[in-house]
Parts: C-alpha cells; sequence; structure tokens
C-alpha cells in the first residue's frame, strides 16, 4: 500500500488527455454488456470489469495500470473522421474499424471470434444505416486481427468478388506458422500471461493492457484475395485511397500500416497504440527487434505523420491534432530504440541477461509520458529479450552454463539453510518487511525441493501475489497472481484456451504439419526403425520424401525418393480431413481416398509412436493433482494451435 501511495505521487497523473480522446467522438453503446457464442457460453463480457467504474482507488492494482484498465472500459460505437471513419471498442481485445467507401463499409480488424465481429457489424449498420462489406483489411497476423471473419463476411461473396480481402505479404504462412511448433507449451504458458482462471476483480484480473481481454468465441480465417508485397503501395477501394507500409519485423512477423491521404488519416495497426509493447511475449515467441520497430514508427513519422491530422489504431484511441500525433509517434519510436540501444550500451559494459532487468529504466522524459509506458510489455522481460535476442540466454559465468534443474537444487539449498522451518520462518519475515522478492528467492527453493510443502506453497503464493498486485505490466501481474493461485488450488482439471478452428488447420502448408509429426515423435519408440515414405497430394500437385532414421522424422518438399518402402496417395482436400479430426488415416484408405502402394507398416508403426500433448504440464512443482487426462484424437490429427491474440 505504501509502494502504491508513492507511485500515485510520482506518477504524471494530471496530463488527462488520454481520457479526453478515449471519450472523443463517442455515438452510441449497445443496451447488453454480454455477447454470447454460438456454442452456448459467454463470448464477451463488459459487465464483468464495471467495478473499475467506482472513481475509487484499489490498493491491490498499480495506479498506472488501473488508470489503463479504466481508458479500456470504452465501450460502443465512436467517430474517427465525420462520416468517414467509424471503431467499435470495447467488443472485443481489438478494435473493429468501419471506413466508409461509395458504397459500402471496408472493415479493418475484424476481431478475434466470429460472434463480437457481428455484434459490431449489426451494431453499426443500425446506428449509421446498412451497408455491405466490400473489403476486410487484415493488419497482422495474430488472432484477435482476423479471428472473427467470418463474423462479417460469407465465403459466397467473396467467391462472386463482392468483398477483397487484403492483407500484407506473408499474411497467410505466419498466421499459422508462429503459433504451431511449440502450441501446446504456448496454450500452457497463456494461463499465466492472460490469467484465464483469475478472476475479474481488483486482486484478479483488471485488464490486458491492449483492450479488457480476448473473446471466447469462434475463430476462423478467411484467405485474402490480394497481398501488399511492397515497402509502400497504394490501392483505392471503393473509392477510399489507402496508402500501405509494409512493417515486417516489428509487433507480427506479418504487419502494415495504412495512410488515408484524401483525410490525412493514419492507421497504425498494433505498431502504435497507447502502450509499450512486447519484445517478448510472456506466452512464448520469437523475440522481437526493438530497433527494427522504432525505424519502422520512424518511416511513419516523415512519411505520413508530417501532415496526419488524425492516427488510429487496431487498440486503444484515436489521437487528433498533428503536434500531438507527432508528439505520440515520437515517445514510441524512441521508447523502443531506447530499450535496443540502452539496453546493449549496458551488455557492451558487462551487464548480463541476469543483471539488466534490475538496471534498465528509460530516460525521465519518457517516463513522464503515458505512451511510453510498459503494459502489455515490461521493462524487466522487454530488457532480458533485447540481450536474449543479440547475445542470448548465457550470463558468461560457467556456473550457469550447465545449470542444475530447479528441482535437483532445491534439496540441496534446503539443507544448507537448515531444513524447510528455518525457510518459512525467515520467509515469513521477509514477507513481513514487504522484501518480497527476496521471500520468493528463498520460498521457491523450498517448493521446488519439497513439492507437497503446502505451507511453503501457501507463503509463497501471497508473496507472488504481493508482488502480482504492484506490477504496471497485466501480464507480469497475471502471471504471478495465476501462479500463485495454483501453488494454492493445483492446476485446475478441464480447463482449456480457446482453439483455432478449422479454417486454420485447412491454412496449414502440409509441411508445417509434417514438421509437428516429427516434434510428436516419441524418439526412444523409434529407435532402431527405419523407412522412407513418398506423399503425394494430386490436387495441388505436391509431393514429398518422408524419412524416418536415427530416430527423427525429416521431410523435403518437392522430392520423392527412389526406393521408398510405402507411397501414400492422397489429395489434399482428403488430407485435410484427417488434420481436423474429423476422420482418421484409417478410413480414408478404407474408403480408397489414400491409396497405399507398398508396404502399409511405416503407417501403422508411426502411429504408434506420436505423443499427444496436453496443456497441463505443471509451471510450478506441487500444482498436478494427479495424470493428464487421456486425449482422444487421431494420429495424425493436428493439435490445436497456440493462441496468439493480442501479439
Amino acid at each position: 500500500m505504501e509502494i502504491q501511495q508513492a507511485l500515485r505521487k510520482s506518477l504524471p497523473l494530471s496530463d488527462t488527455r488520454d481520457f479526453d480522446e478515449a471519450k472523443k467522438g463517442f455515438i452510441a453503446a449497445p443496451d447488453y454488456k454480454q455477447i454470447q457464442a454460438e456454442a452456448g457460453n459467454v463470448a464477451w463480457d463488459m459487465a464483468s470489469y464495471e467495478w473499475l467504474l467506482q472513481d475509487k482507488e484499489f490498493d491491490s492494482i498499480h495506479p498506472s495500470l488501473q488508470r489503463q484498465a479504466v481508458l479500456n472500459m470504452a465501450y460502443g460505437l465512436y467517430e474517427v473522421v465525420p462520416d468517414k471513419i467509424y471503431q467499435v471498442r470495447g467488443f472485443d481485445l481489438a478494435n473493429i474499424s468501419f471506413i466508409k467507401g461509395d458504397t459500402g463499409w471496408i472493415i479493418f480488424d475484424p476481431l478475434t471470434a466470429k460472434e463480437t465481429a457481428a455484434a459490431a457489424l449489426k451494431f453499426v449498420n443500425e446506428q449509421l444505416g446498412e451497408r455491405p462489406v466490400v473489403a476486410v483489411v487484415y493488419s497482422h497476423s495474430h488472432a484477435d486481427h482476423f479471428g472473427g471473419a467470418r463474423g462479417v463476411v460469407t465465403d459466397e461473396e467473396i467467391k462472386a468478388g463482392k468483398v477483397q480481402i487484403i492483407a500484407p505479404e506473408g499474411f497467410m504462412e505466419h498466421a499459422v506458422s508462429e503459433n504451431v511448433y511449440a502450441g501446446n507449451a504456448m496454450n500452457r504458458r497463456m494461463f499465466f500471461q492472460y490469467g484465464v482462471l483469475l478472476p475479474r476483480s481488483p486482486f484478479g484480473h483488471v485488464d490486458q493492457s491492449i483492450g479488457k481481454n480476448t473473446a471466447a468465441g469462434t475463430t476462423g480465417l478467411v484467405p485474402p484475395t490480394a497481398y501488399i508485397k511492397n515497402d509502400i503501395e497504394e490501392m483505392t477501394v471503393d473509392g477510399v485511397r489507402m496508402i500501405f507500409q509494409n512493417t515486417p519485423g516489428t509487433e507480427a512477423p506479418a504487419e502494415m500500416n495504412t495512410y488515408f491521404p484524401d483525410l490525412k488519416t493514419f492507421w497504425a495497426a498494433e505498431n502504435i497504440t497507447g502502450t509499450v509493447h512486447n519484445i517478448y511475449t510472456l506466452r512464448g515467441a520469437l523475440i522481437r527487434d526493438a530497433l527494427e520497430w522504432s525505424k519502422q514508427i520512424n518511416i511513419a513519422l516523415y512519411k505520413f505523420g508530417q501532415e496526419a491530422e488524425v492516427m488510429f489504431a487496431s487498440h486503444s484511441w484515436p489521437r487528433w491534432g498533428n503536434e500531438r500525433i507527432q508528439e505520440i509517434m515520437r515517445s514510441q519510436r524512441d521508447i523502443y530504440a531506447n530499450l535496443n540501444n540502452e539496453v546493449l550500451h549496458l551488455a557492451n559494459q558487462g551487464v548480463t541477461i541476469n543483471e539488466i532487468h534490475n538496471q534498465y529504466k528509460p530516460p525521465k522524459s519518457l517516463q513522464e509520458q503515458w505512451s511510453a509506458h510498459s503494459y502489455h510489455g515490461s521493462e524487466q522481460h522487454n530488457s532480458r529479450a533485447v540481450v536474449n535476442r543479440y547475445l542470448g540466454y548465457w550470463d558468461g559465468n560457467p556456473a550457469t552454463l550447465i545449470p542444475l534443474s530447479p528441482r535437483e537444487t532445491g534439496p540441496l539449498y534446503i539443507e544448507m539453510m537448515g531444513g524447510a522451518d528455518k525457510i518459512l520462518k525467515k520467509g515469513q519475515e521477509l514477507y513481513d518487511k514487504g522484501e518480497y522478492l527476496q521471500a520468493s528467492e528463498i520460498l521457491n527453493k523450498l517448493v521446488y525441493g519439497e513439492p507437497k510443502n503446502q505451507k511453503g506453497k501457501d507463503l509463497l503464493a501471497d508473496v507472488f501475489e504481493q508482488i502480482g498486485y504492484q506490477q504496471e505490466s497485466p501480464s507480469v501481474r497475471n502471471s504471478f497472481l495465476a501462479a500463485a493461485f495454483e501453488l494454492r488450488s493445483g492446476i485446475p482439471t478441464g480447463a482449456s484456451p480457446k482453439t483455432s478452428g478449422p479454417d486454420v488447420i485447412r491454412a496449414m502448408s502440409t509441411s508445417l504439419w509434417l514438421d509437428f509429426l516429427a516434434i510428436r515423435l516419441d524418439s526412444e519408440k523409434a529407435d532402431g526403425i527405419h523407412f522412407i515414405i513418398n506423399l503425394v497430394t494430386p490436387d495441388n500437385d505436391e509431393k514429398y520424401a518422408v524419412e524416418l532414421n536415427n530416430s527423427t522424422l525429416t521431410n523435403i518438399k518437392g522430392y520423392l525418393a527412389d526406393k521408398p518402402d510405402l507411397t501414400l496417395t492422397i489429395n489434399r482436400s482428403d488430407l485435410e480431413q484427417v488434420m481436423m479430426g474429423a476422420i482418421s488415416m484409417d478410413e480414408q484408405i478404407d474408403a480408397g481416398k489414400a491409396k497405399l502402394e507398398g508396404d502399409r507398416k511405416p503407417i501403422d508403426q508411426l502411429k504408434t509412436m506420436l505423443t499427444q500433448f496436453t496443456p497441463d504440464f505443471e509451471l510450478m512443482p506441487g500444482t498436478k493433482k494427479g495424470e493428464s487426462e487421456k486425449v482422444e484424437r487421431n494420429a495424425f490429427e493436428q493439435e490445436p494451435l497456440a493462441v496468439t491474440d493480442g501479439g
């Protein structure tokens, strides 16, 4: 409480311009706060956060985070550019934007779920008059920006040429590939980053920094009909002139900003929002390039920001007036550049990955600008990410090069510290003094050394809560609070995040599917077994040589082995049914849709070697209640992909 009170005095709370901008242009809000999913569950529940509007200070929430959480309570239809650009906010993690063309709506980023996107379109048409959707623009390859497309367009409209789907080059590849290889681990870690099981309260989930939460509806993927391939490319759709700026390697591997020159309006995608984003996202993803991110913002500043009078984005709220827009662009350009440059400045003086998060601080001028605060990211995990990107995870000390596992070091520490009782006593003493990080250091050793010591787990949970309450970043807050929850109660059974639907599986390349089969392979079961399978998919004219050798499964596209043990011929469309789990490979063989030439033994052997992953492994010791629930999937069915909402 003392820390929070001190923060209230130090933060630039007198700067309330964000609140004015978040309210500007409000037209109407619907008379409902919940949106139902087709499956019968609640896909979206804005009402569950209304306690934030009590005009009350909560000591269990970092005051800067509470401010951001209130800003993200915007709900309803907003006018961005008079009679031309509108946004629906508060229907999902992202904003859905509507640009009025000559005949219909051009939609930017149709949210995560079909249900929330459909509700937004219906509400816009009710308020502004019915107009057809003539185009959808995906700003980038994360699910909260394309997953709801089926709520605003149909396949029939696309086939008839009535609707264009526009995306940056590489969109389809990255929309699928980013969340496949480590998908099961990402989904498990998402429980911590997104606080999936936390109650929505001052002591639980309060916000997700770029929006309230992610919708739990039906996610799809409608393939683009047109790609933006050049660095800068102009296109006119339904009378609306748009200049696209491709920004690969920023917030997403495939992403683009858009400028509307006739409206002097800049769309910043998810590259410039009301927060410093993730250079490393805690659910897991490749480390991003903070310097490239800064450089792309700089290009936008000099190419479009010199004349733009409006800036809006796929999260947060718009900015108006050229001076304000340049201020925000510069602050975000500079914070990403400073993060990269100052971290490397310190690293080049010997500060390691295990020290950098305790030393890196942005300059005071940036600390005093709300747009340079790290809500989605955090200075701690982003600074470590920069070191990891350039130098890797090793700190240069040989003692950490081949570290023992925490479960091995725990008993040693307990013994050397004089036993569990002494650790508990010291841990409680540190907790009482408010020295929570020090308390977590020794209690974590205890919990790893004695996973069944519930007193130790409960006290560590108490410590984690206090650390969580102090975090400006909800991702970091949620991670500490979710760990506390599991330390006390164990991993809940039957809880699983929403997963990608058949559209995403259909969009997977055969190479990607084969790569993931290789990840699922149990190398011990494959020991001593060798075979070569030629896989042919005639309807898309693809061929693969798949080889099991040295307990490793490999594949190469465009080649067939001269002397395979088996040739499997199946149309890609029929293989997709296997990948989705709608039908087994054996059933396709029996139906004559999969033809075998040679020895079928390799297929039968491979089936027995594939592990079924489940997202219920321990992130904290002693939290698993029993054996993993048996997963009922066909052997060659593609497992659920990770959720990439929010980047």
